[in-house]
C-alpha cells in the first residue's frame, strides 16, 4: 500500500533521511536507493509517495519512493553505452583467413614463375668494340658531318638523324660517303 509523506529531514552526505508521513505516525526511514534515479537529489519538503518495508536491520523502510512533483521524463545522458555487434564465430573468423592466405600463395606462385622480360636492344659489349672518337652532339644533318665515317656513325647511333634520304642505310651519299 502506497503511501504519501513529506521529506522532512536529509543527509546528503550520508545519503539518508527521514519521511513524515501526512497521515501521521513516526517518520520512516528513507536511503537514497529508494529513489528514483533521475539525476535529481532529495530535497527537504518535498513531497514523495512510497511504500512501507522492512530493511535489513529490521525496522521499517521506505522502498520505491516516488516523486509526483518532478517532471517524468528521463534527463538526457551524455554517455550512451554503445551497441556492440555479436563477435563472429569460429567459421566466421576462419574463412576469410583462408581467403587471404589463398590470395596470397596465388600472388606468390604467379610472381616467381614469370617469365623474365626480353630486350629488344641489346647493347654492344664494349670490350669488343673499340672506342669511337664521335658522339652524339645533336647534330642532325649531312652539312653539319665532316666525313663519311662520322655520317655513318651518328646514322647508326644518334637519334633523330636527318642523313639518309632514299632510306638505304647508306648516309650522306651526296656529300661524304658516294
Amino acid at each position: 500500500m502506497r503511501t504519501e509523506g513529506t521529506l522532512t529531514k536529509w543527509n546528503d552526505d550520508r545519503g539518508f533521511g527521514f519521511i513524515t508521513p501526512t497521515q501521521g505516525g513516526p517518520e520512516v526511514f528513507a536511503h537514497i536507493s529508494a529513489f528514483p534515479r533521475d539525476g535529481q537529489r532529495p530535497r527537504l519538503g518535498e513531497r514523495l509517495s512510497f511504500e512501507i518495508g522492512i530493511g535489513k536491520d529490521g525496522k521499517q523502510q521506505a522502498k520505491s519512493i516516488a516523486c509526483p512533483i518532478r517532471p517524468a521524463e528521463k534527463p538526457y545522458r551524455l554517455s550512451e553505452p554503445a551497441r556492440r555487434p555479436p563477435k563472429p564465430g569460429l567459421l566466421g573468423r576462419l574463412i576469410p583467413l583462408a581467403f587471404v592466405v589463398a590470395l596470397g600463395a596465388y600472388g606468390y606462385n604467379e610472381y616467381t614463375h614469370r617469365p623474365t622480360p626480353q630486350t629488344a636492344y641489346e647493347a654492344p659489349s664494349r670490350e669488343a668494340t673499340a672506342p669511337s672518337p664521335f658522339h652524339c652532339d645533336g647534330r642532325t644533318h649531312c652539312s653539319q658531318m665532316t666525313s663519311c665515317a662520322e655520317a655513318a656513325f651518328f646514322l647508326s647511333n644518334c637519334p633523330n638523324v636527318e642523313m639518309d634520304g632514299n632510306h638505304d642505310g647508306e648516309p650522306c651519299e651526296r656529300q661524304w660517303c658516294n
